[in-house]
């Protein structure tokens, strides 16, 4: 499954945008009697997380008013929820969603958000954490999470895993020796080697490891994962094999589990359609369509309603 894609999102910049109009438009939805829900989806839902800085900032300085404050003071449950995450810069939003999983005990969450990330991006996400609430990541991780578990999302956010680019075929081929002795190749696996290789080397570099992985036992990775490990260790490594070969196939799959069986996950479908709408949530539908012969749109409608899923459906489009 390995092959490279173009990133696309379902959110761009709106074009003409007049963050001082915006702002005048979304105090005239929330103020007098009741509130215009669909004027505020319009609004926000059109906007780059950057031009809904620039709105807020547009509303404090036209209107001498807090738009988070408002926000929260006219909106309620999930449709706030959604709402709220937009207004947010992505690393604040994601440091909340964090700091949340690591309280919970929420280690799928932890995984989601942590092994996708690059050496750039999460070192902005643990900067940001410290800020936020005076605590390094990686003292919080530990104290609440496994040695082995927290070891290898410590190495990720630390920054151990090479930059992007860099590759060595003739190391990729003696990593991959490495991993089938590790594993396949003896009794019992050696936990240490697969999470350092994995945490480690770059992206591009664990491409490259996986094809001589296969060359060399006949088993892809993702086989070999699944017979050598378990548990949230084997959910943070197979997480990162995924998103090597193919991240929108990792969200698809996460956003099917979350809508799947009784009761829908929330928390999850919010954070994934608000975090990669940005990104790649456009790939993320067209692989969900793929896999499970439906699109995200139809099984988004089936399991939401009201505001919240007007919300949902505005952010995920129709195209």
């Amino acid at each position: 499954m390995t092959w490279c894609y173009k990133p696309q999102p379902t959110v761009v910049p709106a074009a003409h945008f007049d963050a001082a109009a915006d702002a005048i438009a979304l105090r005239k939805a929330m103020k007098g009697f009741g509130t215009d829900e669909q004027a505020i989806i319009d609004i926000l839902c059109a906007r780059s997380n950057a031009q809904r800085q620039e709105v807020a900032e547009a509303f404090k300085r036209e209107l001498g008013r807090d738009l988070l404050h408002d926000l929260k003071s006219e909106l309620g449950g999930k449709f706030e929820d959604v709402i709220l995450g937009l207004m947010l810069p992505p690393e604040v939003y994601l440091c909340q969603q964090l700091r949340e999983a690591i309280d919970s005990g929420d280690k799928k969450a932890l995984v989601e958000i942590i092994c996708p990330q690059t050496n750039d991006r999460i070192k902005a996400i643990a900067n940001c954490y410290k800020k936020m609430y005076d605590r390094v990541l990686v003292q919080h991780l530990s104290s609440k999470t496994s040695e082995s578990f927290s070891q290898l999302l410590t190495m990720i956010i630390e920054g151990a895993r090479d930059p992007q680019g860099t590759t060595d075929p003739k190391l990729a081929l003696e990593q991959a020796k490495q991993l089938y002795e590790a594993g396949e190749g003896t009794f019992g696996t050696d936990e240490e080697v697969f999470y350092k290789i994995l945490a480690r080397a770059s992206f591009d570099q664990l491409k490259i490891v996986f094809d001589k992985y296969k060359c060399l036992s006949g088993r892809t990775i993702e086989q070999a994962l699944e017979a050598e490990l378990s548990g949230e260790l084997y959910d943070a490594l197979s997480a990162i094999g995924e998103c090597v070969q193919m991240a929108p196939h990792f969200f698809a799959k996460r956003l099917h589990k979350a809508m799947d069986g009784l009761g829908t996950d929330d928390t999850t479908l919010i954070r994934i359609i608000v975090s990669r709408s940005e990104l790649d949530l456009q790939n993320v539908k067209d692989e969900f369509e793929k896999m499970y012969n439906k699109t995200l749109l139809s099984a988004v409608q089936c399991e939401t309603s009201g505001d919240y899923k007007q919300t949902l459906c505005d952010l995920i489009g129709n195209a």
